[in-house]
């Protein structure tokens, strides 16, 4: 039997409402991936802040943290703000200011030397990592203006009979950001910068730090000609994303719009919330979120997943270039590939999780969720069990299923909010789910940073595979939870 169109009734409408849905699709995906590029450079950067200042893992693990931490509560803060100013106003305007951050952080060494008087030594270097811990925060806080924006508009002119579906190809867009970051920047490392290979001074000083940082006898020299080679490029991973946000900022405003009545056109079919509107009283606005978020069981247990589900997504994408240049002994640049592979994955992964969802789950998104979070949870056991001589090819395939599972979760969550809590509350639960899923991020940091140091990259896998059977069994027992909300909502009795 034909699938039902959900937007038949639109009459003669439906061709441009369709054609604004696919607009608003498209330009916010483009301003989304753009976010990722002043949010993920730093991961290709850290290797480079490592072997010229001896930064350890320990202290970018509580960079992570506590941006990981700022960037959860932006989520929670500006979901509800997109209900009072225009999402694509909020984007654009947090877009511009990641931009302004990343600049900053370029000159981070500058601003150390000319606060110690001291162009380097461990004053200067404490300095400059309070200096990158604020700026990071900053960031993070101006990230956190990305996503809420897209979870209230994008309900809005997707039916919740295809949300899964079209919104995983939307989710796709930090899969798209961050894999050409990891790239770009990749390249970045591996061409720009100053020529300090006949410096002695430089390269026995990145020979120290990168040896106190783990890097094997074998690999040694290599990697310090690398670096020195290219001394400071690590700067350019900032400055040149940061110009590209600038432009990003300016798609975003011209090209998305928050609501179809803003440009004519009627609501969606069959999302009607009962006697609830926006012009009710602040006390219906207060119930309905209560009913719908707060009170919402189904709404606590993906937010709860969704903590277990962001410490594995964040342990591999946060750390994976670190952990393969330091432990496998690749170059950055082949890092860089390496996980810009595993996004390509998570991108193929979660179209196809969306697709499954819509029409093997009748849009029922956590059951697809448990299947996913067991095949990321084999796929780094095979990982971990893979020995130090196998090939950069099967390394990456196994990498690559990891990321193929472990996406699909990642965006059905942020897609079944929007189901669970209607259109009208989807950036406020969204919000909430932010705070966990960022807490679960920067407890990846962490978790990553001090195992890593203190008992080897063999333990952080070992870690990483138990938290991914933990999100799967939360995610089970939402087994008979409905497609969506709507029914719940339309059965608010506001006058009790």
């Amino acid at each position: 039997m034909a699938k039902q169109d959900p937007y038949s009734t639109l009459g003669a409408l439906r061709g441009r409402f369709m054609s604004w849905q696919m607009r608003v699709i498209l330009f916010s995906m483009i301003g989304y991936s753009i976010f990722y590029f002043v949010r993920k450079n730093f991961s290709i950067a850290m290797p480079g802040l490592t072997a010229e200042y001896g930064i350890s893992n320990k202290s970018f693990g509580w960079i992570i943290f506590a941006g990981s931490l700022v960037y959860g509560f932006s989520r929670f803060v500006n979901g509800y703000l997109v209900d009072r100013v225009k999402g694509r106003i909020v984007m654009a305007v947090g877009l511009l200011l990641c931009a302004l951050a990343n600049f900053a952080f370029g000159f981070g060494t500058d601003l150390s030397s000319w606060i110690t008087g001291q162009p380097g030594g461990p004053r200067m270097v404490e300095f400059l990592i309070l200096i990158m811990g604020i700026t990071i925060i900053i960031n993070q806080f101006f990230q956190g203006m990305g996503y809420p924006p897209c979870a209230r508009i994008l309900p809005h002119w997707i039916h919740p009979s295809e949300l899964a579906t079209k919104m995983s190809i939307w989710n796709c867009s930090h899969s798209i950001g961050a894999a050409l970051a990891v790239v770009v920047c990749g390249y970045i490392m591996g061409t720009m910068g100053t020529n300090m290979a006949d410096n002695e001074a430089v390269k026995t000083l990145l020979a120290t730090n990168l040896a106190n940082n783990g890097v094997s006898s074998a690999d040694l020299p290599t990697q310090v000609l690398a670096y020195a080679t290219h001394y400071g490029a690590w700067k350019w991973c900032f400055w040149i994303p940061a110009c590209i946000a600038v432009a990003g900022a300016l798609v975003l405003f011209i090209g998305i719009r928050d609501e179809p009545k803003e440009v004519g056109l009627p609501d969606l079919p069959d999302t009607g919330l009962g006697n609830y509107q926006e012009s009710k009283s602040a006390s219906a606005r207060k119930k309905f979120e209560s009913v719908m978020v707060w009170k919402n069981r189904w709404v606590w247990t993906f937010c709860i997943a969704n903590l277990f589900v962001y410490i594995v997504r964040m342990g591999i994408l946060d750390w994976g270039p670190k952990f393969l240049s330091e432990s496998r002994g690749l170059s950055i640049e082949s890092a860089g590939w390496s996980v810009a592979a595993f996004e390509i994955a998570g991108i193929i992964g979660t179209i196809f999780a969306g697709w499954a969802t819509d029409h093997f789950f009748a849009g029922k998104g956590h059951r697809m969720c448990v299947f996913c979070m067991l095949g990321a949870g084999v796929f780094m056991t095979l990982f971990m069990l893979l020995p130090e001589s196998a090939s950069l090819t099967v390394t990456v395939l196994v990498l690559v299923g990891a990321g193929f599972c472990i996406y699909g979760p990642q965006a059905l969550i942020g897609i079944e909010l929007g189901n669970q809590a209607t259109k009208e509350a989807s950036a406020r639960a969204n919000g909430l789910a932010g705070i966990l899923g960022y807490v679960g991020a920067g407890l990846s940091g962490l978790l990553v940073g001090y195992v890593a140091d203190g008992y080897g990259w063999s333990m952080v896998f070992k870690t990483i595979i138990v938290v991914a059977f933990i999100g799967m069994i939360i995610l089970l027992t939402m087994w008979k939870a409905p497609r969506d909300g709507y029914e719940r909502a339309a059965s608010i009795k506001y006058d009790k």
